[in-house]
């Protein structure tokens, strides 16, 4: 029976005895520590390396440009609840990155010899802007804070509806993060939700920053239900999420919150890609250069480092 805690003392659920209260094993330095990684029957390592390199990839940039809002939010707890948002999108990137990583160690770029940097790491800080796999709405500056509320709006109703499904994965990892994402993303949607109601039925200020913020990022919102051939096979495979499946039930959500806002559906052409290559393929927007420059710059310089 598992040692009883104190849930009177803040440090007690820390060191005590109740291993069950961590999702992911007991060992910091490895997220997946006593997780089973073996591959499900019948699916191909790389694809599933690179699918997880694309959910990471989504989650890790989306949460960097969301921690560029730390003390520049409206009020400290706007503040607050967008580090809080930042770091839960944090955390699903690290799992799925290590994900990545046992699937396929090939993936992880190679470090000098000696370094300590562990292979979530190596994936953030150690590949340059044409090997993430992140779509292309989560790259761009984050402009004003009703343009935030949109971005965010668009992209955790998208989230969840892909997470919902992948909670039944085949891949335990990918399901157990799933799962426990489910929880997170629904409260990330119903938070940018409030936001755009509040500020499209506020002042016409705020009505005006709100809906440009929805079209500036509407040419790329397209791009979210395209089927990648990786996340086709995996899809088939049982163990990840066609994109495209998704796209009816966002769409159903979306005009929920845009008809209680009365803000009318942009008619925006998307970003057309390059002979068809998007953010799923390596190409980005000249944004993502620049956050990664920023965010890699400390891991680069010092490759041998641990903090």
């Amino acid at each position: 029976m598992a040692e009883e805690v104190d849930h009177e003392n803040a440090y007690d659920g820390l060191l005590g005895g109740d291993d069950s209260q961590w999702a992911f094993g007991t060992d910091f330095e490895d997220p997946l520590a006593g997780v089973d990684t073996s591959l499900p029957g019948g699916v191909d390592g790389r694809d599933l390396a690179t699918y997880c390199l694309m959910l990471a990839d989504d989650a890790l940039v989306m949460s960097h440009r969301l921690t560029e809002w730390c003390s520049r939010a409206p009020d400290l707890e706007e503040d607050i609840a967008l580090a809080n948002i930042a770091l839960d999108l944090l955390g699903q990137s690290r799992l799925v990155l290590a994900r990545a990583a046992a699937a396929d160690p090939s993936v992880v770029p190679a470090l000098p010899e000696g370094s300590p940097v562990p292979p979530e790491d190596a994936l953030a800080f150690f590949r340059d802007d044409r090997e993430f796999l992140n779509v292309r709405l989560v790259e761009g500056d984050n402009g004003d804070f009703g343009r935030t509320m949109a971005r965010l709006l668009v992209f955790s109703t998208w989230r969840l509806a892909l997470l919902e499904r992948l909670a039944s994965s085949r891949d335990h990892v990918l399901a157990a993060v799933a799962a426990k994402g489910v929880k997170e993303m629904t409260y990330h949607r119903d938070y940018a939700a409030r936001w755009f109601l509040t500020l499209a039925r506020g002042t016409d200020e705020s009505r005006r920053r709100v809906v440009e913020g929805l079209t500036g990022i509407w040419s790329l919102h397209g791009e979210l239900f395209v089927t990648h051939d990786v996340e086709r096979r995996v899809a088939d495979a049982g163990v990840g999420v066609a994109p495209g499946d998704v796209a009816a039930e966002v769409d159903v959500l979306l005009e929920q919150v845009f008809s209680a806002s009365g803000v009318e559906r942009p008619t925006v052409p998307p970003l057309a890609g390059v002979r068809g290559r998007t953010g799923r393929h390596g190409l980005h927007t000249e944004a993502l250069s620049h956050l990664l420059a920023e965010m890699q710059v400390v891991a680069r310089a010092h490759p041998r480092g641990s903090w």
